[in-house]
């Protein structure tokens, strides 16, 4: 696919948001920023977080949600900018919720019940004022927290764990009837599929599932997983990182398509454009954001496309 570059030079950009004015909101996690470009590629910086700014979602209040990982360690080479452990000066994970107008972040969430947030990473909204994140947790140089799932509602009242444990979970997202709930694994570059029974309560398959979802896809060869949207059609476009690209699986798992991109950390997309068949694909280790004519729609979103 022929894809338009809108801007670089963002430090580790992700996140993504197609906002209905045709501006995007994506985050520069290096920067600890949340930045608005608009579609001439001119950036605005909307608010200063710090930390790591990871995943983003426009909630019930038009207010934006961040996960934020609490920041990185990172490298910086002939290849790009990428993040390698826990920062030193880690801040700890949380949620936090950003006044858009006036750039106000407040502090949402630091703990599930007596769990604390460790890397939150990527967020999406239900129908039901609640949102599912996903928390990568942090890697240090001689061990990595196990992952998980939580479910919160947006208006700070309860925060709980939903799906434990994972290796290193990243891209969620929800199917178009609410029933389903996906998430990818970083690491082993697996794409998992739960069943939703209430807001915030899957149906737990037996062992040998780890954790009571059903494998959806896993590829296979050295190709790790990050965020992920889904098509009108059902399909989950899950960004691909070292074999860069987007992986495309049918909501069977049955097909299994990749869609290069020209950088080894293509790490998040979202659609916009009128009808939702404009593609933003943040390739992170270049700094850019890209634009693509996609062949279907993208799946509506709660609070901002429905």
């Amino acid at each position: 696919m022929n894809s338009r570059e809108i801007t670089s030079g963002l430090r580790f950009p992700e996140g993504p948001v197609a906002l209905p004015d045709g501006s995007i909101l994506l985050v520069e996690i290096e920067r600890g920023t949340l930045t608005r470009v608009e579609a001439d590629g001119h950036r605005e910086v909307v608010a200063a977080p710090g930390g790591g700014p990871n995943g983003a979602a426009i909630g019930p209040d038009g207010k934006c949600y961040l996960c934020n990982n609490g920041g990185f360690e990172w490298q910086e080479d002939a290849q790009g900018l990428r993040p390698v452990l826990q920062a030193k000066n880690y801040s700890g994970g949380r949620i936090e919720r950003v006044d858009l107008g006036s750039g106000e972040v407040e502090v949402l969430y630091t703990h599930a019940g007596d769990i604390a947030l460790k890397g939150p990473n990527d967020i999406v909204f239900d129908a039901h004022g609640g949102f599912w994140f996903t928390d990568l947790g942090k890697l240090r140089v001689n061990e990595q927290d196990r992952g998980r799932v939580f479910y919160a509602r947006a208006d700070g009242s309860d925060c709980r764990q939903a799906i434990y444990p994972m290796v290193m979970p990243n891209g969620i997202g929800l199917s178009a009837d609410g029933s389903r709930v996906y998430v990818a694994e970083t690491e082993p570059g697996r794409l998992w599929e739960f069943e939703i029974v209430a807001p915030g309560e899957i149906r737990q398959l037996p062992w040998p599932s780890p954790h009571g979802g059903r494998l959806l896809a896993g590829p296979g060869g050295y190709q790790r997983f990050d965020s992920l949207a889904l098509d009108a059609g059902g399909n989950v476009c899950v960004a691909t990182l070292i074999n860069g690209g987007i992986t495309v699986v049918s909501g069977d798992g049955a097909q299994i398509e990749h869609v290069p991109f020209p950088d080894l950390y293509t790490t998040n997309i979202c659609f916009g454009g009128p009808e939702l068949r404009t593609a933003y694909i943040t390739l992170s280790l270049s700094g850019r954001l890209v634009a693509v004519d996609w062949p279907r729609p993208g799946l509506a979103l709660h609070h901002l496309n429905r």
